[in-house]
């Protein structure tokens, strides 16, 4: 199936590893422009040059999701270079896990405020561009009670806050989901540390995945770029799950 994705320019924040690597990946695969942010220069060079090899145009910047100011100059600068903005791709991980001050901080500044910046910064080049597609990656950790109390709750704030957008920004043609992952395992990740130093509790996930395994993820990446393309065109406000049945 043709996505409908050649030339069109996609940011994905947080997207020289992981979950956004691999949507970055799909997208380039199917022909985008791409701009990808991340903590370090020297994983998104590692990133473009994998990305490059799709023979797109490829874009990265050094870019703190917590910095308002940051945010703002990297998503004009990106539409800039990828000659006008199709899709935002909203993958921040600050990963605030502990119930505390720091905790839910680490959690409010990243995982929902980055979104909300990068979507207000992002949203003129889209409708200068006569519409387009948001996606915001949440977790299945905002689905329901979640042992992570200020994950979970942060998470959840982003899937209410993408059916939100969806409807206040149908007007303008621009369409706006969510997925919402589960647990995915990939070299250096989470669930790669949990392995290495928590084995009992990679053990106890492991056991209540029905499919038996871990996700991975360019399995969230290929869900990633149906999401955005025109063949999905018409579904809006909606949170796909990429769990294997985890959250089942």
């Amino acid at each position: 199936m043709d996505l409908g994705l050649k030339d069109k320019g996609i940011i994905i924040t947080g997207g020289s590893k992981g979950i956004g690597f691999s949507i970055a990946e799909a997208c380039a695969k199917e022909g985008a422009w791409v701009s990808i942010c991340g903590r370090t220069q020297s994983s998104l060079d590692e990133a473009a040059e994998k990305l490059k090899s799709y023979g797109g145009k490829i874009h990265t910047a050094v870019c703190d999701i917590a910095e308002a100011d940051a945010i703002a100059a990297y998503v004009d600068e990106a539409a800039s270079a990828l000659g006008g903005l199709y899709g935002l791709v909203n993958n921040p991980s600050g990963f605030g896990n502990s119930d505390n001050e720091e905790g839910w901080q680490k959690g409010i500044d990243i995982d929902l405020m980055g979104v909300v910046r990068t979507t207000w910064a992002a949203t003129p080049h889209l409708k200068a561009n006569g519409g387009g597609s948001i996606l915001n990656i949440s977790s299945i950790s905002g689905l329901a009670a979640s042992g992570n109390i200020s994950y979970g709750a942060v998470k959840a704030a982003v899937i209410q806050l993408t059916q939100s957008h969806a409807k206040a920004m149908a007007a303008d043609h621009i369409r706006v989901n969510c997925i919402a992952p589960g647990s995915i395992e990939f070299a250096d990740g989470v669930w790669d540390q949990v392995k290495k130093n928590m084995p009992d509790m990679y053990a106890a996930t492991l056991a209540g995945i029905p499919f038996g395994r871990m996700g991975l993820p360019e399995e969230v990446g290929s869900v990633a770029a149906f999401l955005m393309s025109a063949p999905a065109y018409w579904t809006t406000g909606q949170t796909i799950a990429v769990d294997g049945a985890q959250s089942l």
